[in-house]
């Protein structure tokens, strides 16, 4: 029997993956799940994968429009795969969701999202902290929104609390992703250390993921906000972040 591949893994993955982590295959889909967690005192961060990657455009466009059209926009972002779209997808497309009054967040690799960050300076980038130099990457970015992506392992979490001390002392708004208990009440300890009010920094958790623990940190006063996956491709995406490629 042959060794399985990360693709294999993936498409495994892809067909165990509980269909409670992602919105559903549609735009309408996506737009009912933000509803209830706007609702619930969340904010979110749409994902929009579409089967194939040259529909996109049309369905991310349609999207934000039925946000924007159903008073949403204000507490939602809209999160942007600058590899997957390309440099001039990306920018068209973020500059359509900050028309709509989205956030816009930047996501892929540091090469191919940097010069489309130097240009959408109001744009949250995601920076994962087990990538290499993303601690000096953080500190480039600390005065703008950044996402910060943990990892899995003791190495990811001590990077992931380098960058997160980098971040909260500074003057950005950073956006803490991880559902790990201990990294979270340190990211609270941090944040007071450092003087942050509660609304200059919020959590960032999974769609059907931790799902109490949301609730619990909205109830003490935090921000949270949830990313939701959405779109024919979501389920597939979800499968390659556990195989730690995406």
């Amino acid at each position: 029997m042959r060794a399985l591949t990360r693709p294999d893994v993936g498409r495994l993955l892809a067909r165990s993956v509980p269909a409670r982590v992602v919105a559903g295959p549609g735009t309408d889909d996506a737009l009912r799940v933000a509803g209830e967690l706007i609702a619930s005192g969340r904010r979110v961060a749409l994902e929009h994968v579409a089967a194939d990657p040259a529909d996109d455009d049309a369905e991310l466009a349609v999207l934000v429009g039925r946000v924007r059209a159903a008073g949403l926009a204000a507490d939602c972002a809209l999160t942007l795969d600058v590899a997957r779209l390309g440099p001039v997808r990306a920018r068209a497309l973020a500059g359509g969701a900050t028309a709509a009054g989205l956030g816009v967040a930047l996501a892929g690799p540091a090469d191919d999202v940097a010069p489309l960050a130097a240009e959408l300076t109001g744009a949250t980038v995601v920076v994962p902290a087990r990538e290499p130099g993303a601690e000096a990457r953080c500190r480039s970015l600390a005065d703008r929104g950044v996402r910060l992506a943990g990892g899995r392992g003791a190495a990811a979490d001590l990077a992931f609390v380098r960058c997160l001390n980098v971040l909260l002392a500074g003057p950005g708004t950073p956006g803490v992703a991880t559902t790990d208990p201990r990294l979270i009440a340190i990211a609270g300890e941090r944040a007071a250390w450092y003087g942050r009010d509660p609304g200059s920094w919020e959590h960032v958790m999974p769609y059907g993921i931790s799902t109490d623990q949301q609730r619990r940190l909205v109830a003490a006063g935090h921000r949270v906000r949830v990313s939701v996956p959405s779109g024919a491709g979501a389920l597939a995406l979800v499968a390659r972040r556990l195989v730690g490629r995406a």
